[in-house]
């Protein structure tokens, strides 16, 4: 184990023979739990942000990197959303205890709304409040399979893959067949659901890979929840700016 931030340790845990990079700082609860976006890192300005802020607060807090993502082992071609769910109730069983405030950017988003499900089936109470920061939920579907043109989803059906440009790095993602097909069961949008624990969302009007009216399709479902939607008229996807993190550490301490 090695520190990162003062009291924070790095460790990995074997989930199905995929090594998960986790960084943990001990402490009181509601402790913070991170899941970052899709081709991010645990490394990123808001999971950093919220690790320091956690450690100067003495609270609990823990992150990770999916299969596939930075430091953890997995190859990202392989990955769906359930695996990448498997590990995100893993390294929460592993590594917190008590309650938590849970932290979603982007795909993470839909990864804590799946989470909150799949601990409310185990009867688990554990949840203090989520943090959504322009929450991707059903992206698979709606944000990428509805917005191909027919060539590319012709190209998926066919040989299985297709490159996907992106602005944020000279490679571009890859996305699967399995990808898209494994999405599909775990579909949130469109019918009501409830969480247990309020809900928080931050959401960026400028958002050019998850549109606002998106996050807003979220607040819908969530009809029974204690729901907070805040809209940043200035604000992109990433929301990394210091006065996003900022309006970040507000959200979240008002849960803790």
């Amino acid at each position: 184990m090695t520190e990162t931030i003062p009291g924070e340790t790095a460790s990995t845990l074997d989930v199905d023979g995929r090594a998960i990079a986790i960084r943990a700082i001990p402490g009181a609860t509601p402790g913070l739990f991170w899941l970052g976006g899709f081709k991010s890192d645990m490394t990123g300005t808001k999971a950093e942000h919220l690790a320091r802020w956690a450690q100067a607060r003495g609270q609990a807090s823990v992150r990770f990197d999916y299969s596939g993502h930075g430091a953890s082992g997995g190859a990202f071609e392989e990955s769906t959303i359930s695996r990448w769910l498997g590990e995100a109730l893993a390294v929460f069983d592993h590594a917190t205890s008590g309650e938590q405030v849970v932290i979603g950017s982007s795909m993470g988003g839909w990864i804590a709304l799946l989470l909150a499900r799949a601990l409310a089936a185990r009867g688990e109470k554990r949840l203090k409040g989520l943090v959504l920061v322009a929450p991707a939920p059903d992206f698979t579907e709606a944000l990428m399979w509805d917005k191909f043109p027919p060539p590319v989803r012709e190209l998926i059906e066919t040989s299985g893959r297709f490159l996907k440009p992106t602005l944020y790095g000279e490679d571009p993602y890859v996305i699967t067949r399995e990808l898209i097909e494994d999405g599909r069961r775990h579909l949130l949008l469109g019918t009501p659901f409830a969480v247990g624990c309020p809900v928080r969302i931050l959401q960026g009007a400028r958002d050019e890979d998850v549109p606002w009216e998106h996050a807003m399709r979220l607040v819908s479902c969530l009809a029974e929840d204690d729901v907070v939607f805040s809209l940043i008229k200035d604000g992109d996807h990433r929301l990394s700016r210091p006065e996003d993190l900022e309006r970040l550490t507000e959200a979240v301490e008002g849960l803790v």
